[in-house]
């Protein structure tokens, strides 16, 4: 996820290295710990629909944003060759996903930190994943066994989100997509107009998981646009 710096307890946990298990993810076994959002079986679907688009998208690498332990990502270029950078600003995730980078052939890179400080300029990518955290923050504590830095999205659920659209605008290749997850159709809607300000839309949404646990998946592609790229905010 995009946070700020670690808090003093997440830089222990870090240190400490909690011991880690293993969780099925599609054909991955992923390292995972409680440190970390666990991976939910129904998200492999975002990975699936992941690698169908990298069966037509032009050449190109491909950037997951809101990391954590990598399952998506890696789920996403398993088998396609396409190289993948994974983005996130928490220590101990971006450990994980070292670890779980061994579980694909492709060429992996993992970056610590904010978006816009580990992203050069001139990089574009030909798809963009990412699962930010989607739970308003007066909700978090319906989820006690999730990490609150891993689901809080803020006011609306939607604060992480904003900032994956506008990153990816400015680093998506000019035929290149964004498959992002959220929590509902309604924050789809809601995150819309942010889309349109980044000069992308919304081309397709699919439901996804079961009653209790499921979520949205909005894919993203670029308007008839050429105005400029918008600024970090």
């Amino acid at each position: 996820m995009d946070t700020t710096a670690p808090t003093p307890d997440h830089a222990a946990s870090a240190a400490t290295e909690p011991s880690t298990r293993t969780v099925s993810f599609g054909p991955l076994e992923i390292q995972v710990d409680g440190t970390v959002l666990e991976p939910r079986p129904w998200t492999y679907a975002q990975s699936t629909w992941a690698a169908e688009l990298l069966e037509s998208l032009p050449p190109g690498d491909v950037l997951e944003l809101c990391a954590g332990a990598g399952q998506i990502g890696l789920g996403a270029v398993h088998g396609t060759g396409r190289r993948l950078v994974m983005v996130d600003a928490e220590p101990r995730a971006c450990a994980l996903a070292r670890v779980n980078a061994d579980q694909v052939d492709e060429d992996v890179e993992v970056r610590e930190g904010r978006f816009d400080a580990v992203l050069d300029p001139g990089e574009r990518f030909a798809l963009v994943v990412a699962d930010p955290p989607w739970v308003p923050s007066q909700r978090v504590g319906e989820f006690p066994d999730d990490p609150v830095w891993a689901i809080d999205g803020g006011i609306d659920g939607l604060e992480v989100a904003r900032r994956c659209v506008r990153t990816a605008s400015r680093h998506l290749a000019a035929d290149g997509r964004v498959l992002l997850q959220l929590g509902s159709v309604e924050q789809v809607e809601v995150l819309d107009h942010t889309c349109e300000t980044s000069g992308l839309e919304v081309l397709a949404v699919r439901e996804a998981g079961e009653a209790g646990s499921r979520g949205v998946l909005a894919l993203l592609g670029p308007e008839a646009w050429t105005g400029p790229r918008p600024q970090e905010g």
